[in-house]
């Protein structure tokens, strides 16, 4: 392509002038036009987003929303050398609806064939350079860029720490998310209620908690999933499980801890305590209730965990009851299980109940899911169990002539109650357990 010069003389100087010339600039006198400059590359956006076919107009950038359908967008009649056009995906779902570009009768990149975006996110600018290429492609994002979004949701007690927020249920509610964040998920903690004691110590409630990406930096227990819970908008119902109720000395039962739920996790309530004659042993559960302090036929058989199986696992076995200690163990109940360490044996004295599990997803360092206590019998008497960290209650003494209750789990930790202390001839029915504690939900995600 040649480039044509205009020589002219300047009538100060006698020099002559040449305008056109590479790198020349010119200054265009008032009412004087010009011609063939070209563009210089840019367009003007209309903000209003087209949403049906349309033909588009050289010099302009359209923003197109394919939501509700495809759109064709056709390109200018006749266009000369430089006219430009560029379109951008207004919704991110060209991958969805595709929008079509038709050629008007040019090619398109040297092609007599239309065009189809169907990129998410996808933008392109179209120069028209001549007949034998027509329209080129001079530039073309295949990125969706996008600012992150945020969980918005309410329920429960809400507290923040740093950019995290963190939602406490202590009693049955709902979880309403209002608006789905980039990541679509949150970590949570669900406890459920511990297992009432009666001379074997209550069973902690089971433990489920998770800890990946989305909830920042903090300690999770050892028991923590690193696969965060995806979520939608909606309302989540909220159970947290009650704690077992409380049994005692010669068949009197307790009562096994209620489950806890949020969306797809369940957490078992802890296991019973078991009791003697008619001889009930320690119950299944998130975390097996301890055995008792007398056979009769099978009450020293501990309770398992984990029931039904969780990966992670959600709780520990109990201890077994004295009778499977040997002839010279004493009565003693055995331990209630927690959420990592399994309950002791009742031989020597109470089984201890077993160690629960300690996060700060609540920015709180805070155990749960203790075993309860066993309690101990007179004669030949000795301490109760000491119940597990976790809210596990302890279990009663065996002293001469005395009734030691054993003491309830705490409240919303899903400890299991401590066993009851009781000695030779006390009447039925007068040493009694503790009751489990109750459960709770604790939700975690990123709000800004």
């Amino acid at each position: 392509m040649s480039t044509v010069k205009v020589n002219t003389v300047d009538k100060r100087t006698g020099s002559t002038l040449t305008l056109g010339g590479c790198g020349t600039t010119v200054t265009l006198g008032a009412g004087a036009t010009q011609s063939g400059f070209g563009r210089t590359g840019t367009v003007d956006w209309c903000t209003t987003a087209k949403t049906s076919p349309f033909t588009g107009v050289s010099g302009k950038g359209y923003f197109v929303n394919t939501t509700c359908g495809a759109v064709t967008v056709t390109l200018p009649a006749s266009p000369s050398a430089g006219d430009i056009i560029s379109i951008a995906d207004y919704a991110s779902t060209f991958q969805t609806n595709n929008l079509t570009i038709c050629r008007n009768s040019s090619k398109i990149n040297g092609s007599c064939s239309n065009a189809t975006l169907s990129t998410e996110g996808q933008s392109i600018t179209l120069v028209y350079v001549d007949a034998t290429r027509g329209w080129k492609n001079t530039m073309d994002s295949t990125s969706n860029v996008s600012g992150d979004t945020f969980t918005v949701a309410t329920g429960g007690t809400v507290t923040t720490c740093g950019n995290y927020k963190i939602h406490k249920f202590t009693s049955d509610s709902t979880f309403t998310v209002t608006t789905l964040g980039s990541n679509a998920t949150v970590d949570y903690l669900v406890v459920a209620g511990g297992g009432g004691g009666a001379t074997g110590g209550g069973g902690g409630g089971g433990y489920r908690e998770s800890k990946g990406s989305i909830s920042g930096c903090y300690t999770a227990s050892p028991l923590a999933s690193a696969t965060s819970l995806p979520i939608s908008v909606q309302a989540y119902p909220i159970t947290v499980g009650a704690g077992g109720t409380p049994g005692g000395n010669d068949g009197i039962s307790a009562g096994s801890g209620s489950n806890s739920v949020f969306s797809t996790i369940t957490s078992t309530g802890g296991g019973i305590g078991g009791t003697p004659a008619p001889g009930v042993g320690g119950g299944p559960g998130g975390s097996g209730g301890g055995g008792s302090n007398q056979d009769a036929p099978n009450g020293s058989v501990q309770g398992t965990g984990n029931t039904p199986p969780t990966v992670p696992a959600q709780g520990t076995d109990g201890g077994f009851g004295s009778p499977n200690c040997g002839a010279a163990s004493g009565l003693n109940g055995g331990g209630g299980g927690g959420a990592t360490v399994a309950g002791s044996p009742g031989c020597a004295q109470g089984g201890n109940g077993g160690t629960g599990a300690t996060t700060l997803i609540s920015a709180i360092s805070t155990s749960y899911s203790g075993g309860g206590g066993g309690g101990a019998f007179h004669p030949p008497g000795g301490p109760g169990g000491t119940g597990g960290t976790g809210g596990g209650g302890n279990g009663g003494a065996g002293a001469p002539g005395a009734v030691n209750p054993g003491a309830a789990g705490t409240t919303n930790t899903g400890g299991g109650g401590g066993g009851a202390g009781y000695s030779s001839g006390t009447p039925a029915g007068t040493a009694t357990g503790g009751a489990g504690g109750s459960g709770i939900v604790i939700i975690r995600y990123k709000y800004q």
